[in-house]
């Protein structure tokens, strides 16, 4: 569907008009936003994935519209940031027209948001998406009855086949046209519930209060009492007038709820069981199913993906199966990347010289920055094409939240939130990207033990180091060489999982300390993903997006290293210089000087590592690539690299600080330089104790 939808002008109407997409995680919304405005939001099978507004325009018939696509929730009580945001923009931002976009296979249990938000606004549709889905599990909805029951239009869709667009934008301009005001239901709720609310009513009836529903303001006030007008204060220019108003009738209530023993707890409990009463009466008779064969297919898979004896068994294969695909995938596309990149050495510098720029000049900009750009291209490219496709298709079958349920009893006992499995998994790809994931989790502590912890997973930045060692040290090469190495990798990221899960436990005692909260994490229907949609989106979305961020840091990177390299003081390098300085110190943790170096300067992408290593031992004056993997080996087994070197390396790889670019997105997200701090100092500590423990172990061995 075409964001401009017809150029037909209405000269009637020219003001343009705010909808607001509502419903809960993972009904299709996103999906619908991008049909109706020709955006790329990024959708997944899972919950959480929209935690902002994001807005988007077309044009029909001659009328302008801005489509808001606001975070999916399950009710707008107010207990997460989703709620929040979705609950304050229709409140504050008064949306003409509210679209609540249902999961039509479950719509009993999604009418509960839908009835919340009919108190809050007059102008409601509800858009009864997967219905395919629907149809292959028997269900059968009356759409005449339930119109007639909850009394707001109600739109039968099918977005993933364009399906029901053309109906939802003709209501959608009757409404608009029209100026049409809907008489939808209205909730009744227990007598001591509705006299509490009489007598707010009655207090705030002559005044106007942002033009906010009063019987919906009313609850809000006996739900959250002060919190509330905190609310208001924050989003509304509302009068410390209005304020005594509100507060006056707020202590009227409270008293008359205290003398009838209803407590803060009680009357949420009446609310949300006056919501579920109304909810359950509109759903009476209008749903015919049939769904028992397609309910077992999902039982027996869930019985299988999340059992109590194969839940993890069965994520180490498919992880040992995503890494295996990336490594064998990623080796010819890379050595062709590489082999294109670095032939046009010669040529940029010829041409740099050509035009007059002095040799020095030409040497730091192609064998300083444009040899980094090289590496960091050829290196991170390839995998990172083969690993997010597939991680997407994990999300579009359904698979990643069934993973966060199996690791939410772990978190949970580590004072964490099952969630932070859901972010772990991104980090794979990228930590910077798992750290902006963090954003679903609903508890600012727990966010940030998330955060703090993501770099212990490996991302594709350091996948080329850790398959490196792991191949010269410990699988060798031969028939089954990348099978032996996905099992390794595989082996090494259970470790680091290990240790999210050890350092989320002592953040949570200690300075992030505070009892786990509990989460809403539905379980969607496992889907066929659209493969093609996913490639497309996967390379554009976050490949190039994650590749464009790490190659604007490595620019800088490849000037610093090169000034370092060809900078000489007493015919020793500074690089060399900086090696024998720390040296002594690295020894300690079964390091040396160079390793230590590499990471150091390894900072901006972590893809550079290996290269300035060979750089270095070799006395080069610009990144070296080895001729084969068994020169490689030689030459750091010439340096002193034992079985030792080799396991200190990789721990040290999996565990010590975030990249600049991952170090930008905590500083983002936290918006402290304090918790950046940490989330660096954090990982550094745990990898140089455990290279210092092991190095204690050999030499007493």
């Amino acid at each position: 569907m075409k964001n401009t939808i017809s150029s037909k002008k209405n000269k009637n109407y020219e003001k343009e008009v705010l909808i607001a997409l509502a419903g809960n995680p993972n009904v299709g919304k996103s999906t619908i936003f991008n049909k109706l405005t020709g955006m790329k939001q990024h959708t997944g099978n899972w919950a959480g994935k929209t935690v902002s507004n994001v807005t988007g325009k077309c044009i029909y018939k001659g009328i302008k519209y801005t489509f808001a696509d606001i975070p999916g929730t399950y009710s707008l009580l107010s207990h997460s940031k989703e709620e929040d945001e979705a609950r304050n923009f229709i409140c504050f931002k008064k949306p003409d027209i509210t679209v609540v976009v249902c999961d039509a296979s479950c719509i009993l249990r999604n009418l509960n948001l839908v009835l919340q938000i009919i108190e809050i606004t007059d102008n409601v549709i509800l858009c009864l998406n997967l219905m395919d889905e629907a149809g292959k599990k028997g269900i059968k909805i009356n759409i005449p009855l339930l119109e007639e029951r909850i009394k707001i239009p109600v739109i039968p869709m099918t977005a993933s086949k364009n399906k029901g667009f053309k109906l939802l934008m003709e209501k959608i301009n009757y409404i608009t046209i029209n100026n049409k005001k809907i008489n939808t239901i209205k909730i009744k709720y227990d007598t001591i519930t509705e006299k509490a609310i009489e007598i707010i009513l009655n207090e705030i009836e002559n005044y106007d209060f942002y033009g906010l529903n009063k019987r919906w303001l009313a609850l809000r006030l006996i739900e959250s009492e002060y919190d509330f007008i905190n609310i208001l204060k924050e989003n509304t220019d509302i009068t410390e007038y209005e304020v005594s108003i509100l507060s006056k009738a707020l202590e009227k209530a409270c008293e008359f709820l205290y003398n009838n023993k209803i407590n803060n707890c009680k009357i949420r409990d009446k609310i949300a069981d006056g919501i579920i009463k109304t909810s359950e009466k509109i759903g009476n008779g209008i749903i015919n199913s049939n769904a028992s064969a397609y309910s077992y297919k999902d039982r027996f898979l869930d019985n299988i993906l999340t059992g109590k004896y194969t839940a993890y068994p069965i994520m180490f294969l498919i992880l040992m199966i995503i890494m295996w695909i990336t490594i064998k995938g990623a080796n010819y596309p890379s050595a062709i990347l590489s082999d294109f990149l670095f032939s046009k050495e010669d040529i940029l510098f010829s041409f740099f010289l050509d035009i007059g720029v002095p040799i020095y000049l030409c040497e730091m900009i192609v064998f300083g920055v444009y040899r980094v750009l090289c590496w960091v291209v050829s290196v991170m490219l390839p995998p990172m094409a083969i690993f997010f496709p597939l991680f997407t298709l994990l999300e579009d079958l359904g698979y990643l939240p069934r993973m966060a349920f199996n690791m939410d009893c772990c978190f949970k006992k580590c004072n964490a939130c099952g969630k932070q499995g859901l972010c772990m998994a991104m980090g794979f790809g990228c930590n910077a990207v798992g750290v902006s994931g963090c954003r679903i989790i609903d508890s600012p502590r727990e966010r940030l033990i998330a955060i703090i912890t993501n770099s212990f997973v490996p991302c594709n930045g350091r996948f080329p180091t850790l398959i490196a060692i792991i191949t010269m040290f410990f699988v060798g090469t031969g028939a089954y060489t990348g099978l032996f190495s996905a099992f390794m990798l595989s082996s090494i990221i259970i470790f680091g999982i290990i240790m999210t899960l050890i350092v989320s436990k002592i953040l949570g005692n200690t300075i992030l300390k505070g009892v786990p909260s509990s989460f809403t994490l539905e379980m969607p229907p496992y889907r066929k993903p659209q493969i093609t949609t996913v490639i497309i989106n996967s390379i554009f979305d976050r490949t190039l997006f994650v590749l464009g961020r790490a190659v604007s840091v490595a620019i800088p990177a490849g000037l610093i290293i090169w000034l370092m390299s060809n900078t000489f003081i007493n015919n020793n390098s500074i690089l060399s210089i900086v090696c024998e300085f720390l040296d002594p110190f690295a020894s300690i943790f079964g390091l040396d000087g160079v390793i230590l170096t590499a990471f150091i300067l390894g900072f901006p992408a972590n893809e550079i590592v290996i290269p300035i290593i060979i750089m270095a031992y070799m006395g080069n004056t610009s990144l070296t690539e080895m001729e084969s993997i068994n020169s490689l080996k030689s030459l750091l087994i010439n340096n002193g690299w034992t079985i030792q070197t080799a396991l200190s390396v990789i721990i040290f790889s999996l565990m010590h600080w975030p990249c600049s670019t991952t170090c930008l997105t905590i500083k983002k997200e936290t918006g402290s330089i304090k918790w950046t701090v940490i989330s660096i100092i954090v990982p550094v500590i745990c990898g140089l104790s455990i290279c210092g423990i092991l190095n204690i172990i050999f030499k007493i061995i």
